[in-house]
């Protein structure tokens, strides 16, 4: 039997352009092992059925077999190349169902379902053989089969399906007597798991478990990579965005104040040059006026530029900067800033960390000046283990936090969000505590180790 097979396998390898798909090689080596026992079983039968089937049926078995695993690594080499999310969680669901079944009737009633964690609850993301109300069960993955399933980070299989505490809620299931689970994990996260079940208690025999447990392995690394183009396509939108309102930032502060005042002085120095030829006096005074508007206007315009690029913060650090800024701030706006700092706070900090700290502390400093109307500001630094930690207060009008949050989609500025946003690129954890009357706080909490960010984003963090 080796002669008819052997050009068989090779015509399986060639008619499926994998090897470009290098990133994704690795991936099908589980189903290459388990193709190898399939043949091994077909080529060598075993003695104790010599009478099963004659030869030439042996040979279309093996055919029919062949095509169907071509039919599996063409889809696994799809899954493999693609990085659309939809397009991924589409293409596990239909190459785990493929991959299991042989054409049988029995095929049919196979159920089969992809759950992904979503604020901590399984949903069914794609499915086959469950009912529309099915579709829209959420399972805490706590019990049963689930529950074990990603407690131990292995598959499970069960034949008391009609016990499980959880599968029991979806209608389907009813008619199984034999399931399978396999957690989708990458590292330290589930992604969710891929849910099997069948009438039969023996559908799912060793051969069926172990290529679905190779299939799972590609649907691992196929949704991680997918999630990963998913976040950074969504992380340049979301610097698109930041740009965007920097912009506009940057033209409403050019037109409330550098702008207004060129305005007024232009204004001004016409009506002064006709006081010349009436009241010389007059119009002494009024350039004297002039001159200090012009003077003051220079300083914001300074004070702009200040704060689009600190060099003095790429030169000595986030410290003098913040220094810096509250001279600045006095001596633009006669706003009191008060910078408390720990000695030595921001040593060994990265120079793009201490950036949005620099960025989120004028932020908060400019909005405690332009809508609270605080006559001071404290911004304080202190260093607590491997987190650094910044607050910044005012004593001025405070507002509603909850508020002004529920309707930004209303608002012109979104310069909370920017601040939200600003914390993320540091993995912060940033909170803004406020009431009408009552000042304002802003603090930031900004891990220095990767150890620090997990303990940091834990539910329930204390500190």
């Amino acid at each position: 039997m080796a002669q008819p097979v052997l050009p068989c396998i090779y015509a399986l390898f060639e008619s499926v352009a994998w090897a470009p798909a290098a990133a994704g090689a690795l991936a099908f080596f589980p189903v290459l092992g388990w193709i190898g026992d399939l043949l091994g079983k077909h080529e060598n039968p075993s003695p104790a059925e010599p009478g099963r089937s004659s030869s030439g049926q042996r040979i279309r078995h093996l055919e029919h077999e062949l095509e169907r695993l071509r039919d599996v690594i063409r889809k696994s080499a799809s899954l493999n190349a693609t990085l659309d999310h939809e397009r991924v969680l589409a293409m596990v669901q239909d190459l785990s169902a493929s991959a299991i079944a042989n054409g049988a009737a029995e095929d049919a009633h196979l159920i089969s379902a992809l759950l992904l964690f979503h604020h901590g609850q399984l949903t069914v993301e794609t499915a086959r053989g469950l009912s529309q109300a099915d579709l829209r069960v959420m399972l805490p993955g706590e019990a049963g089969l689930l529950g074990n399933a990603l407690a131990s980070g292995a598959m499970q299989v069960t034949q008391q399906v009609a016990q499980d505490p959880e599968l029991q809620r979806m209608a389907a299931i009813h008619q199984c007597r034999a399931a399978v689970t396999i957690p989708l994990i990458a590292g330290l996260e589930a992604y969710g798991m891929l849910l099997f079940a069948h009438p039969r208690p023996d559908y799912f025999n060793q051969e069926r478990l172990e290529l679905l447990e190779a299939v799972s392995q590609q649907a691992v690394i196929a949704l991680q990579n997918a999630r990963l183009y998913r976040e950074l396509e969504q992380e340049k939108e979301r610097i698109a965005e930041s740009q965007e309102e920097a912009r506009h930032k940057l033209a409403r502060d050019l037109h409330d104040g550098p702008t207004q005042s060129v305005s007024a002085i232009a204004m001004r120095v016409n009506f002064a040059r006709r006081l010349m030829e009436r009241d010389p006096k007059a119009a002494a005074d009024e350039l004297f006026k002039i001159e200090e508007l012009a003077r003051r206007t220079t300083k914001e315009i300074r004070q702009m530029l200040f704060t689009l690029r600190p060099l003095v913060l790429e030169t000595q650090g986030l410290v003098p900067a913040l220094q810096h800024l509250a001279a600045k701030m006095q001596e633009t706006h006669t706003q009191e800033v008060v910078v408390e700092a720990e000695a030595g706070v921001a040593e060994g900090l990265e120079i793009g960390k201490q950036g949005v700290l620099f960025f989120i502390a004028e932020e908060a400093a400019n909005n405690a000046r332009k809508h609270a109307r605080a006559p001071h500001v404290w911004i304080r630094l202190k260093r607590e283990g491997d987190f650094i930690r910044m607050e910044v207060a005012d004593d001025g009008l405070g507002f509603d936090v909850q508020a002004v949050e529920a309707n930004y989609e209303q608002r012109g500025s979104l310069g909370m969000l920017n601040l939200r946003e600003r914390a993320e690129l540091v993995n912060g954890l940033l909170r803004i505590d406020s009431a009408k009357g009552r000042g304002t706080r802003v603090s930031i909490t900004v891990p220095l180790s990767v150890e620090a960010a997990e303990r940091l984003h834990r539910p329930g963090f204390r500190g």
